[in-house]
């Protein structure tokens, strides 16, 4: 035979969903407040009771007492059953139905009593203080069971205490009082209970569809498991509240924003400034996978309304990737320069041969000197007036791959920048991104040509680049610098619309501007103004390269 399994113990346990835990405390709260303010308001309500009889007692009897003629008939007759004294005492007692009216001399002999056999008797209770003058309210018991009393002294014409007078009312009529009380206090009570327990049912369905009707356990795990979530994901999360305040940052989105737990309970205007970044997270820009820039880092923001009327923000950095793309444009660059100069040096090389087989050697050394002179006339007219090699190294490259895509590429007259840069990545990336916007506008266009003037007054570098595309109209001027806006195609690996707002973003950092107009020819005039771009004469120039590895590879855009 199988052993007996052991007797289980019988354990209460709570509901595990948290509607009903909430509808139980309630309900055993509204109870608890029910009972406790029943048995606070019965409390004193038998004092009360006892307080009241015992005063209206002592009230009959300073009645009684007021009246001359007891006084001298208790002087002047015997204590009889039928005496005066007797029949008057007896009157008032009926009148006033009190239980008993004792009227007494100072020997505490009575003189009246509602048992005729205790006339002549002494009292059971002690009438010393009655006696001596004072009033009495007390609570006792006597010949006629318990009752509330109240004693006063009996004073004759003259104001001498000749006795006393007793008056008593029946103790069972107070507590009578208080049991017919209790049954109405417990109906009020019980309706309380009633209302109580209503306003926590309302109350725990709230909540039961406010929190899906889920147990504690399972809102404690899932608490759990969103801090775990939050701060192990490699992507920013911001969360709002319905006023647009923040109400939630996990650690990626502090690194990617560049903020810390003091803009909790802040609005994004306050926390991150005005700016495309805190539009995007607003609301205020609408549309999925939105580019904006925060520093120096290009960030991917999308943005979930919840159904509180708040939002949930998610940032992905793609600084890095932006790096990889504008890489593999600087790798397709130098190759198409490249194969640009490799077709025209084919070329070249076929026109020597010819002319060699032809026998005409002068015209082929005056062809190959011409060849050279061309590219080394076009290299020093820019060493000479771009002092600045790496800025002079990129306009040459560039016009390299101008001349291949049928783009004259030239230096205004104007142009003169001395060798005194104290960013010149900055301003290669500057002139890179807008040069590329220029050759990208004119391509493919009769006559096309793109101007670059760079010039420099005290400390300040002025550059303009003109070409002669189709220019930018006057109502999409200022929105071409927004991170995201592009006309252009998007590349397969990489965003648009990124280029232009840091090109911006890297002369506002230097105090400048960034701005477009039209061209004196047609078509577009890009003009930034650099006011701290240059060292001051008398110091030696030194290549300043930012902190940030990041802070100009990641201007290198293609936007328009």
């Amino acid at each position: 035979m199988s052993p007996t399994p052991p007797a289980r113990r019988l354990r209460l346990q709570l509901p595990r969903r948290m509607f009903a835990q909430v509808l139980l405390m309630q309900v055993a709260i509204a109870a608890g407040v029910a009972v406790l303010a029943t048995g606070l308001f019965l409390a004193p309500l038998s004092d009360q009771l006892d307080d009241q009889a015992m005063r209206r007692a002592l009230s009959i009897a300073q009645t009684t007492a007021a009246q001359p003629q007891i006084a001298e008939d208790l002087t002047d007759t015997p204590a009889t059953a039928g005496g005066p004294v007797q029949r008057e005492a007896e009157r008032i007692r009926t009148a006033t139905k009190a239980e008993y009216i004792v009227v007494m001399d100072r020997r505490g002999v009575r003189w009246s009593h509602p048992t005729p056999s205790e006339i002549g008797r002494l009292v059971s209770t002690d009438p010393g203080q009655a006696l001596a003058g004072h009033d009495v309210m007390q609570i006792d018991s006597g010949t006629l069971g318990r009752t509330a009393r109240g004693k006063v002294p009996l004073r004759d014409g003259d104001g001498k205490i000749v006795g006393a007078v007793s008056v008593g009312i029946a103790y069972d009529s107070v507590r009578a009082r208080l049991l017919h009380a209790i049954p109405g206090l417990f109906a009020y009570a019980g309706g309380a209970l009633a209302v109580g327990a209503l306003a926590a049912w309302l109350i725990s369905r709230r909540v039961q569809r406010q929190t899906r009707d889920l147990a504690f356990s399972d809102i404690s795990a899932l608490l759990a498991e969103r801090e775990a979530m939050l701060h192990g994901i490699r992507e920013g999360v911001v969360a709002l509240d319905r006023a647009g305040r923040i109400r939630l940052l996990n650690d990626e989105a502090r690194r990617l924003l560049g903020i810390g737990d003091e803009a909790v309970g802040r609005s994004l205007d306050e926390a991150l400034g005005e700016g495309r970044t805190a539009d995007v997270l607003a609301g205020r820009v609408t549309g999925t996978d939105l580019l904006t820039v925060r520093g120096q880092r290009v960030l991917v923001a999308n943005r979930m309304p919840t159904d509180d009327g708040g939002a949930v923000a998610t940032l992905r950095d793609r600084t890095e990737l932006e790096q990889l793309g504008r890489e593999l444009d600087s790798t397709r660059g130098l190759i198409d320069a490249l194969r640009a100069q490799d077709h025209e040096h084919a070329n070249r090389m076929h026109t020597v041969l010819g002319l060699l087989e032809l026998e005409m050697y002068d015209d082929a050394v005056e062809f190959v000197g011409e060849v050279v002179g061309d590219h080394r006339a076009t290299a020093e007219q820019v060493a000479e007036k771009i002092q600045d090699p790496l800025l002079a190294a990129l306009l040459v490259g560039k016009a390299t791959v101008a001349a291949e895509r049928g783009v004259a590429l030239s230096l205004a007259d104007r142009t003169g920048l001395p060798d005194r840069l104290i960013d010149p990545r900055g301003l290669v990336t500057i002139v890179g991104n807008l040069v590329d916007n220029a050759l990208d506008a004119t391509a493919g266009t009769p006559h096309a040509r793109v101007e670059v003037e760079l010039q420099a007054e005290g400390r300040t570098a002025t550059l303009r680049v003109r070409d002669t595309g189709p220019g930018i109209p006057e109502e999409q001027r200022e929105l071409i610098f927004t991170e995201g806006w592009s006309t252009k195609q998007r590349p397969a690996h990489r965003e648009r619309g990124i280029g232009l707002p840091l090109v911006r973003r890297l002369a506002e950092r230097q105090g400048g501007s960034a701005t477009v107009g039209e061209a004196a020819g047609g078509g577009a005039e890009f003009t930034v103004v650099l006011p701290e771009a240059l060292a001051e004469a008398d110091l030696e120039p030194a290549l300043t390269v930012p902190s940030d590895p990041h802070a100009h590879t990641v201007a290198e855009e293609e936007s328009r």
